[in-house]
């Protein structure tokens, strides 16, 4: 008798371990577009996949490359891509592809002398994924020109991205994506909103001589490498709240035509803001510089706070030209809004203490 309850149970677990496997293979879902000529390409992997069945299933860059030959989107999530992907690989556009762009777009581009054209005419969507190749434009007289979103939200670029020269008309968001390598927009153009939320950046980040037309933030970013802003235009509101700069950081010559929230920002090394114009308010409150913050001949056109920044060296502010006073290393010390708060703080201490004092 006790042997068959054993058989019994034996076979029971065996049969848990059956239906559990068959749980696991079953937990890697598989979603794929349809084959039509206009259809977006399409492959999306169940967060149950693992590796082994991702690789199974991975994405050539000449499967992306073809379909963006036909005008076809793509739209990945959960995938590995491999390969390299190189835009100049696309046919050039003809004569005329510029009167698709809205007319303040068309009026920017056309300012430009691009004379090399592609045009991504359709949405590029890779979302939790990763890729394993190379993604660059490689065209040194032209451009490549996103006419709908690009989206690459939470996915890992192992080698090097290089959008530079691209104009990019709807929305970039590349939040909680992951740049082990370099990430360069040189001489981009952002003409809508553009969001780097969380980001991480890796060996090296270029956006020299880039044009952001919309609202863009880097809200809590993390720069690895080196990070040249250099020469940039900001038309509107930049954030760089919470971001952490591990290496030396440019902002040379750049423009911020709205407001900068630079808040808590973390600097490790050197940082310049030389020659920058601020012409909106710009924040640097709690900021901290670990290594030396030049302004030097940078004008504030707006309010400037450095209330609470930290500096470990004296910051220049040599023929900086602002509305108030700049600060130095000790002159933080003497900003009346930091012993107003302070003062607020005692104060509130002090009622607390007497309340509790006569309960």
């Amino acid at each position: 008798m006790r042997r068959a309850r054993r058989v019994s149970v034996f076979v029971m677990i065996l049969g848990l371990c059956a239906s559990a496997a068959s749980i696991a293979q079953a937990a890697c879902t598989l979603e794929e577009g349809s084959n039509e000529p206009r259809g977006p390409f399409t492959r999306h992997l169940g967060s149950g996949c693992t590796e082994r069945e991702r690789l199974d299933k991975a994405v050539t860059a000449e499967e992306l490359l073809s379909a963006l030959k036909q005008g076809r989107g793509i739209d990945l999530s959960g995938v590995i891509v491999t390969g390299d992907l190189s835009m100049d690989r696309l046919p050039a556009a003809p004569p005329g592809s510029l009167d698709a762009l809205p007319p303040s777009a068309r009026r920017t581009v056309a300012g430009h002398d691009l004379q090399d054209l592609r045009v991504i005419a359709a949405p590029i969507s890779i979302r939790d994924s990763m890729v394993r190749g190379s993604f660059a434009t490689r065209i040194r007289k032209g451009s490549v020109i996103f006419l709908h979103p690009l989206t690459m939200t939470g996915t890992t670029f192992e080698r090097m991205l290089d959008l530079s020269r691209s104009v990019f008309v709807s929305e970039v968001d590349c939040s909680d994506t992951v740049f082990l390598r370099e990430a360069f927009f040189i001489q981009s153009m952002f003409l809508g909103p553009a969001r780097f939320e969380r980001t991480t950046f890796g060996n090296h980040s270029r956006f020299h001589r880039a044009r952001f037309a919309e609202h863009t933030s880097f809200l809590r970013s993390g720069f690895h490498g080196l990070a040249e802003f250099l020469e940039v235009s900001f038309d509107k509101d930049a954030g760089f709240s919470r971001a952490s700069f591990k290496m030396g950081t440019g902002f040379s010559g750049t423009r911020f035509g709205g407001q900068l929230d630079f808040s808590e920002a973390v600097c490790e090394r050197d940082i310049y803001f030389l020659f920058s114009l601020f012409e909106g308010d710009a924040s640097f409150r709690r900021a901290t510089f670990r290594g030396q913050a030049d302004f030097s001949d940078a004008e504030f056109h707006g309010q400037h706070d450095f209330l609470k920044a930290e500096f470990a060296r004296e910051p220049h502010f040599q023929r900086t030209k602002s509305k108030g006073p700049l600060p130095t290393q000790e002159g933080l010390l003497h900003d009346p809004k930091y012993w107003y708060g302070i003062t607020a703080s005692l104060l509130l201490v002090a009622v607390v203490f007497l309340v509790l004092r006569t309960q």
